[in-house]
């Protein structure tokens, strides 16, 4: 017997010795490595003052091996999808409306995960002043309203407004919107520049806290809980980098999913850490007012219906032909972890 255990133990050891041979030298890789990355840098557009999910991912350890360049700052969505069309930047984020309004023209993107919205705890409204004669659509007509830029979220949703309460498409043209920068939106409305003025987030509740204005509506009137917009890439992005695609909006849908489901003060915390560390010299006072992230799907995963209510709408503003743009083929779930038929625990 104690013949027959040597032995077994000596052929255990060889078995070792020849797996540790057959690894140095490359013979043999493990079961759990990753393909190789076709490139290990991405580049981006922040936003002065907040933390994108991009960069949340990179500080969650989601993205390695890849890298983030940070090319600058943006102001709006519009601009940042233009950047990522132009092959400035390699991805960036947008309201779905301005997303398709590009891919109508022949813009070679896709979306590839939602990454704002509303709910009940983020959204946009639009207030007036307590003594304001404005309470209805129809007492917009002849007024100014602000908005963070033109052709984006916030103008999409004020001509919903107005077209569900019966203004026609003249009466609406004679709505004037002007972009004015969120931060100035409240003083723009305190002052009589604009008779509306869309505020969200710090800038809603510091204003709110002030007294003497209130909301007319909100955009989760109309949608209820949606996701507005998505991050896109480039098609030939994604042709010339499936594998770097996949692990950068893999990362950045997961970034997503931990958002959703950690505290909010957790959330926070983590916000308010990678603001200190990259030292922008920007104000993260707004931080400590984030509630959520308004994104309806798990990891910001699409469907045809949240991006079909936005073709529709354009369709019945003469801006697209009905049949024009399909929805399934504005965007793909491929990369996102929480895609249906891959669930976070199949990795």
């Amino acid at each position: 017997m104690h013949a027959m255990i040597k032995f077994l133990r000596a052929g255990h050891d060889a078995a070792r010795l020849l797996l540790a041979g057959a690894l140095s030298l490359g013979l043999m890789a493990p079961a759990f490595a990753e393909p190789p990355l076709e490139k290990t840098e991405i580049r981006y557009q922040g936003w002065a003052g907040q933390v994108t999910f991009i960069e949340l991912a990179e500080d969650l350890g989601y993205l390695a091996p890849l890298k983030l360049k940070w090319v600058g700052n943006t102001i709006s969505g519009p601009q940042d999808i233009q950047a990522v069309v132009t092959g400035d930047i390699d991805i960036g984020g947008a309201f779905y409306g301005a997303i398709l309004k590009l891919i109508s023209a022949r813009a070679p993107i896709k979306a590839v995960v939602g990454y704002y919205g509303s709910d009940a705890n983020t959204y946009q409204g639009y207030y007036v002043k307590d003594d304001s004669p404005i309470k209805t659509a129809r007492d917009l007509i002849g007024k100014k309203v602000a908005v963070n830029t033109l052709g984006a979220h916030l103008e999409f949703v004020l001509r919903e407004y107005l077209a569900r309460n019966g203004l026609s498409a003249s009466e609406a043209k004679q709505v004037t919107l002007v972009a004015v920068p969120p931060v100035t939106g409240e003083q723009a409305l305190r002052q009589g520049q604009v008779e509306v003025s869309t505020l969200s987030g710090i800038l809603r509740d510091k204003a709110l806290e002030r007294g003497g204005i209130h909301a007319l509506f909100n955009d989760t009137d109309l949608f209820g809980q949606f996701t507005g917009g998505s991050y896109v890439l480039r098609e030939k992005f994604i042709k010339d980098n499936p594998e770097a695609s996949r692990k950068l909006v893999e990362g950045v849908s997961r970034a997503i999913g931990w958002a959703q489901t950690a505290p909010a003060e957790e959330v926070r915390a983590r916000f308010e850490r990678i603001i200190a560390d990259r030292k922008r010299n920007e104000d993260g006072s707004s931080i400590k007012y984030w509630k959520s992230t308004g994104v309806a799907a798990k990891g910001g995963v699409i469907s045809d219906a949240e991006i079909q209510v936005w073709i529709d709408w354009l369709v019945e503003d003469g801006l697209f032909k009905p049949g024009q743009i399909k929805a399934s083929d504005t965007y793909t779930n491929a990369f996102n972890y929480f895609r249906p038929g891959k669930t976070a625990e199949a990795r």
